[in-house]
């Protein structure tokens, strides 16, 4: 048994913010794209945004000499669609860090833009990049900024227009099919294979969990793409189709899980596959359904809120809209996350360094304002003073800002190395500076518990318990072992809120 009690990778492990008993948990709902199949990034993102510069150069625009930069953005950014600028923000909603299209703003900059402005994603200024298929919108939306200002693109045209352009060139696209159909023509390049996923959901289902298929994609595109993730990692004689109790395929989430729209049965036939309205009555098994409502899906199950479970990679279409709605149980897939746990792992030694400077600085910069304070008191003769002459007072103030120089200089590269670790530009997904990042609150908040990938559920099986840790405030000791505090860039001098 020692072998099945082995602790998975940390890169691998179910993270939980709300405790979840999953022997409780009678049906599990699972998205599809970034959830239940995994694709090739940069290839997919590569290939969508190609498709987006390919409809603007028949449109007339010169972008043909534009290409993919596949760390330009990542999940959880903001674009700030009125001032055409790519942002990061923590959780109190202050923008930490800005690209003006693709260009760093410069700390003045970035203060006179948003010293007063906290991000508040209920307002439609704000895009927040929810999910992996954002990136290739990010990105040729920053690139098309830097052309805007330098007066190259059809006009007159805002920042505003210039987005809705994008936008709408990717609804296009997308609407078009031709994206999906060289990946169905060709899933070993776009697809990225996970054996594991179909044994996850066969513990889940031998279990006795109802397995539900909610996707917005297409029958066209789910049947090939299920066929091609699962079926060779099934049992000899079993298909995809056979794991799930209900499939629903064209869900057009978020909307499936807040509003009534008819169901219809998806009736194959040797050429096509038609849609039969459903007349009521209990979903048939083995049979996809298109559209619907999460309600309808509930009468059918006879079940309701905390005794489902919904996991998906879209932090508002999949997790918020399922907690705030239905009280369903939550689980969010973060893919990058093992990257991210990674990366914390091999900045570990040097992040107890940077640690240890900090201290040091501190205490520093403590003695250097009570010598400060007290050259004051004497200056404008007030309160009570100490001993010390005046002059040495005036020598260790001169000393200690040395050491203070001196020691920022040495801390300037270990927190830059930090603000770095993921991606040049944005570093970690889940911080912004030395706190978290805006879409590590949104995962707070809204997920249950969250995990890179549907087949880490193996390394728990169907019946754990998942607890989730005490809740700590500033003024709590620090636990040893605890979530890594990393410095903000700022580190060597003030920071901002």
């Amino acid at each position: 048994m020692s072998g099945y009690l082995a602790a998975p990778p940390p890169e691998r492990g179910i993270f939980c913010n709300r405790t979840l008993n999953m022997r409780a948990i009678k049906a599990i709902g699972y998205d599809m794209d970034y959830t239940l199949v995994h694709y090739q990034v940069e290839a997919w993102e590569r290939r969508a945004y190609e498709h987006i510069r390919e409809r603007l150069v028949e449109q007339g625009w010169p972008v043909g000499h534009l290409s993919f930069d596949p760390v330009l953005a990542i999940r959880g950014l903001i674009i700030d669609t009125e001032k055409g600028n790519l942002l990061k923000a923590n959780r109190f909603g202050f923008v930490k860090k800005a690209l003006h299209g693709t260009r760093p703003m410069d700390f003045e900059a970035q203060r006179t833009e948003y010293t007063r402005t906290i991000v508040d994603l209920a307002e439609k200024r704000w895009m927040f990049l929810n999910t992996l298929f954002s990136l290739s919108e990010a990105c040729i939306y920053a690139q098309l900024v830097d052309l805007l200002d330098a007066g190259e693109l059809p006009g007159p045209m805002g920042y505003v227009d210039l987005y809705a352009v994008v936008r709408r060139t990717l609804d296009a696209a997308h609407m078009a099919g031709k994206l999906k159909a060289e990946i169905i023509a060709n899933p070993e390049r776009y697809l990225l294979p996970d054996p594991e996923t179909a044994l996850a959901l066969l513990d889940q289902r031998s279990a006795g969990k109802k397995l539900l298929l909610i996707t917005n994609s297409e029958w066209a595109y789910t049947l090939p793409i299920m066929h091609a993730a699962f079926d060779p990692y099934l049992p000899k004689g079993m298909t995809w189709r056979q794991l799930f109790d209900v499939v629903i395929v064209s869900a057009r989430k978020p909307e499936f899980f807040t509003t009534r729209s008819p169901l219809f049965e998806v009736v194959e036939t040797q050429s096509e596959a038609l849609l039969r309205p459903h007349a009521g009555g209990p979903l048939k098994a083995g049979m996809p359904y298109f559209g619907g409502s999460a309600l309808e899906l509930e009468r059918h199950l006879g079940m309701s809120g905390d005794e489902i479970l919904y996991v998906g990679d879209h932090m508002f279409g999949d997790v918020h809209v399922t907690k705030n709605v239905l009280r369903w149980r939550t689980a969010l897939i973060l893919r990058e996350l093992e990257d991210e746990v990674r990366a914390i792992a091999s900045f570990r030694s040097t992040e107890a360094r940077l640690a240890e400077k900090m201290v040091l600085k501190e205490r520093l910069e403590a003695e250097s304002c009570h010598v400060r304070l007290e050259l004051q008191r004497r200056r404008l003769q007030y309160g009570p003073r100490s001993e010390v002459p005046e002059d040495q007072l005036l020598a260790r103030g001169i000393a200690l800002r040395a050491e203070l120089e001196a020691l920022d200089a040495e801390l300037g590269p270990m927190a830059r190395a930090a603000s770095e670790l993921s991606n040049p530009h944005w570093g970690l997904l889940t911080r912004a500076g030395n706190d978290k990042s805006h879409l590590a609150r949104q995962v707070e908040r809204y997920a249950d518990i969250y995990t890179s990938r549907v087949s880490n559920f193996l390394f728990v099986t169907p019946f754990v318990y998942l607890r989730s840790p005490r809740g700590s405030l500033p003024h709590d000791p620090n636990v040893p072992g605890g979530t890594p505090v990393f410095p903000s860039t700022d580190a060597t001098s003030g920071s901002n809120p």
